[in-house]
């Protein structure tokens, strides 16, 4: 019983591994191969498998991989993309470490906790769903990341957070704002169409003189 357990384990870890993380529906559907829930829960009781989320899951192995966060915030609440502060802390635009997965959905607000660690999620318009980019990940090269361009980053920051408003405000975020493209930024701002956050963008230019 034992050996034909661990044959079956062995079965679904090539199956599913490369996928980073998958849902119980993916699991009953994916590759012709059928396994149970019991299968599941004792897998996860024995640290086989890291449950993400009610049917959710993924393997051990991604708690030792750096981009697997980033991957499965984007699995485990869709449609959405890592922005605010975990995208200006990939892009080494503020100095702070970022403890939380920070991303940004059309759905509810969210938050998850697993052994990978907390994943929150901010609401945004349908419409504002725009200015991401895929990175690749460094570990997986067939995992691609949807995370917020610079530019849109911090629209997203300045958006969720209407209480940074003054040129002081601006600066207490000790933004590195060498890389930004503000041709870039002024048509995201547009495209927005947030009047408050049009005038917080031009504070921002202001705060920094730019």
């Amino acid at each position: 019983m034992e050996t034909n357990e661990r044959a079956s384990y062995l079965t679904f870890r090539s199956i599913f591994s490369e996928m980073g993380c998958f849902s119980m529906n993916q699991i009953r559907f994916g590759g012709g191969y059928k396994v149970g829930r019991n299968s599941i829960s004792r897998w996860v009781k024995e640290g086989k498998l890291i449950q993400l989320r009610q049917g959710m899951y993924a393997f051990p192995e991604a708690l030792q991989d750096g981009d697997a966060p980033f991957y499965i915030a984007n699995k485990l609440y869709a449609p959405s993309y890592v922005s605010i502060h975990s995208a200006l802390a990939f892009y080494g635009m503020i100095p702070e470490a970022v403890v939380q997965i920070t991303s940004v959905s059309s759905r509810k607000t969210s938050f998850f906790e697993n052994e990978l660690g907390q994943f929150s999620y901010h609401t945004i318009k349908k419409e504002a769903m725009f200015g991401y980019t895929i990175e690749q990940s460094a570990f997986h090269p067939t995992w691609g990341m949807l995370i917020a361009e610079r530019e849109k980053a911090i629209l997203d920051l300045l958006h969720l957070y209407p209480q940074y408003t003054s040129k002081q405000d601006m600066l207490d975020l000790r933004l590195d704002l060498d890389d930004i493209d503000f041709a870039r930024l002024d048509a995201y701002t547009e495209q927005y169409g947030v009047k408050a956050l049009e005038r917080r963008v031009t504070t921002l230019k202001e705060a920094y003189l730019l």
